[in-house]
């Protein structure tokens, strides 16, 4: 498999070893980079297995996944050369671009967001009302924490409603099961199957079940890259796209190619990520029938709370056009049949 797979993660205090295999050179034309949002988790296996079931081989693309440290730096690695392609959160590339990074949004592969509220099943937290009066970690700066206030607002809570303490990213499943607090604020598509992996239940409450629905994560490529060779990043995006679907439609499979490269999960686990992942496929606005394409109507949504809770400058004249585009894009539509090459 060309796909790097290297270092460490920790996750409720286990320790996963992440196995190695062959590198591919990057000097060449047809080589790229993808740089992940984070670290390896049992959501990323749709990308292992768009390169393991050689879906970018028949593009002719040698490609290395890498490990990513948050969305912003994945995007300041596009931005620098560092990587080819990065996969990170549309708030995060939007803020970034505000403050002058040269690129584009070209495959949006969540058109949804994962923000949600992960509880343990059974403490008392089944829904949005249940949170009053209990205590949520979150890290210190990330976007989710910067826009708790819009949540707690569209549930009509006030600060103070609602305690919220800083917790580091490794500290929070960990103290959640020790029961330092009552919740997490966190993606579910990684929090859920971490938690089900430690033998307990989540109870999760999605923020778009709050009428909070935002583009998710996609595919980032700097403006020099889609000015040099837009035919490579075109091949990608077919690849991409077909690898992506097909490990949605076969999940067991999929979690099959995550375990050759990543030790530690169960296969139930990983089927559940995935599962969670590839439920935030399709949106709901006029383009909720083409995978990976996005409109300016949910690019100026993020725009807005961007320039409200996320630090973009008020005074920013960036525009829809400026974030994203759908010309390298051949999008593929529900139930297609994908077969692996």
């Amino acid at each position: 498999m060309r796909n790097s797979i290297r270092g460490i993660a920790a996750i409720g205090g286990a320790v996963l070893l992440m196995t190695v295999s062959g590198c591919v050179s990057n000097s060449g034309k047809n080589s790229m980079t993808l740089m992940l949002d984070v670290g390896y988790l049992p959501k990323h296996a749709p990308f292992i297995s768009a390169v393991e079931r050689g879906f970018f081989k028949e593009e002719g693309i040698d490609l290395t996944v890498m490990p990513g440290s948050g969305s912003t730096n994945t995007v300041t690695s596009v931005v620098t050369g560092k990587v080819d392609a990065g996969w990170a959160d549309f708030g995060a590339t939007v803020t970034s671009q505000g403050r002058g990074a040269k690129v584009k949004q070209v495959n949006l592969l969540q058109a949804r967001s994962a923000y949600a509220v992960v509880a343990l099943a059974g403490t008392g937290i089944k829904r949005w009302s249940d949170l009053r009066g209990k205590t949520v970690a979150t890290e210190g700066g990330g976007a989710m924490t910067a826009m708790w206030p819009y949540a707690m607002s569209k549930l009509g809570l006030k600060e103070g409603d609602v305690d919220v303490v800083p917790a580091s990213s490794a500290s929070k499943i960990p103290g959640l099961l020790a029961g330092q607090w009552d919740a997490n604020l966190a993606l579910y598509v990684s929090d859920q199957p971490a938690i089900d992996a430690l033998g307990r239940k989540a109870a999760v409450l999605k923020w778009s079940d709050l009428g909070i629905s935002l583009y998710g994560n996609g595919i980032v490529v700097s403006d020099e890259k889609l000015k040099n060779d837009p035919d490579q990043v075109r091949r990608f995006n077919r690849a991409m796209q077909k690898g992506f679907l097909w490990a949605c439609g076969h999940p067991t499979e999929a979690a099959e190619d995550f375990q050759k490269e990543v030790s530690g999960y169960e296969t139930k686990t990983i089927t559940l990520a995935i599962g969670a992942q590839c439920g935030l496929n399709w949106g709901t606005g006029k383009s909720a029938s083409q995978f990976g394409v996005m409109d300016d109507a949910g690019t100026q949504k993020v725009i807005d709370v961007a320039r409200r809770f996320l630090g973009l400058n008020p005074a920013s004249d960036l525009k829809p056009e400026d974030v994203y585009s759908n010309s390298y894009l051949e999008p593929l539509h529900p139930n297609e049949t994908i077969q692996a090459p």
